[in-house]
């Protein structure tokens, strides 16, 4: 009997969402909020060393421990997930300075899983994979978690957004698989304090 060789884990080419100007309603589309941090595609092979990924496609050893953090919290499971690295404070609100310093709790928030136990669920629409990711990540723990989805609701959640002081929201259609055709649209809250200095303090900083 021949055995199968295990599939490598693709490398996937982020999503990156286009700046929309105003917060809207609408019953076909899922929104989130933004989170500050370092986009981050995480790669939980079997064997091999998990790593992040960022939306440029370098690898981002900073965050190597991180990696290994999520994929104990997971018991093993092979997966790619999307989503961002935050660095929190000692009151648990993100810091981007934090982050950039290389400094605070390092956690994983994902809001997309395109990849799981040898599956490719970039072709599902993403109201399943977001079903698939909540069964994933049922609940919060000091490393991971899983980034709040509403329904229809964005203007609702984006005064949540600026209430909270979140850097903003982002907008995804519920029928969209994750493809280079797929538009995600991200809509920034104006407010944001961490906002002041952004241009010095990721100078030479990619994300």
């Amino acid at each position: 009997m021949r055995l199968r060789r295990p599939k490598v884990l693709p490398e996937v080419v982020p999503i990156v969402p286009l700046l929309h100007h105003r917060p809207f309603d609408d019953p076909a589309y899922l929104f989130e909020p933004k989170y500050d941090g370092f986009r981050g595609v995480l790669y939980l092979g079997r064997e091999d060393p998990p790593f992040f990924r960022s939306k440029r496609g370098s690898v981002l050893t900073q965050f190597a421990e991180l990696a290994h953090w999520v994929r104990a919290e997971l018991g093993g499971v092979e997966v790619i997930l999307d989503g961002e690295v935050v660095a929190l404070d000692a009151e648990g609100r993100q810091s981007i300075r934090e982050l950039v310093a290389g400094r605070g709790n390092f956690h994983f928030a994902a809001f997309d899983v395109l990849w799981l136990q040898g599956k490719d669920l970039r072709h599902l629409p993403l109201g399943r994979r977001r079903r698939q990711l909540e069964r994933l990540i049922p609940a919060t723990s000091t490393v991971l978690s899983r980034i709040l989805a509403v329904e229809g609701r964005g203007c609702d959640l984006f005064s949540a957004v600026e209430r909270l002081d979140l850097e903003g929201m982002v907008a995804k259609r519920k029928r969209d698989r994750y493809a280079a055709t797929t538009t995600w649209l991200k809509v920034k809250n104006r407010a944001y304090t961490q906002m002041e200095g952004r241009g010095e303090l990721f100078h030479l900083k990619p994300r």
